[in-house]
């Protein structure tokens, strides 16, 4: 079984892109190192979204037992 390790990912906001993350690599957290490319940057007003922040999560590797 092939399984991913990491992914590069886009989101309104750093936390926001670390939870898609986490669900498309199905891991926790703690098992994961984060990269954070670009955070996002509020548009006219302080709306959020005029440019997305995006990130780099990598799988630890577990010790195995």
């Amino acid at each position: 079984m092939n399984k991913r390790t990491r992914v590069e990912i886009e989101g309104k906001t750093v936390e926001d892109a670390i939870k898609k993350a986490l669900h498309e690599l199905k891991l926790d957290r703690g098992q994961v190192r984060v990269e954070i490319l670009c955070e996002e940057e509020k548009g006219l007003f302080g709306m959020a979204g005029a440019k997305l922040a995006k990130i780099r999560v990598t799988a630890l590797h577990q010790k195995k037992v």
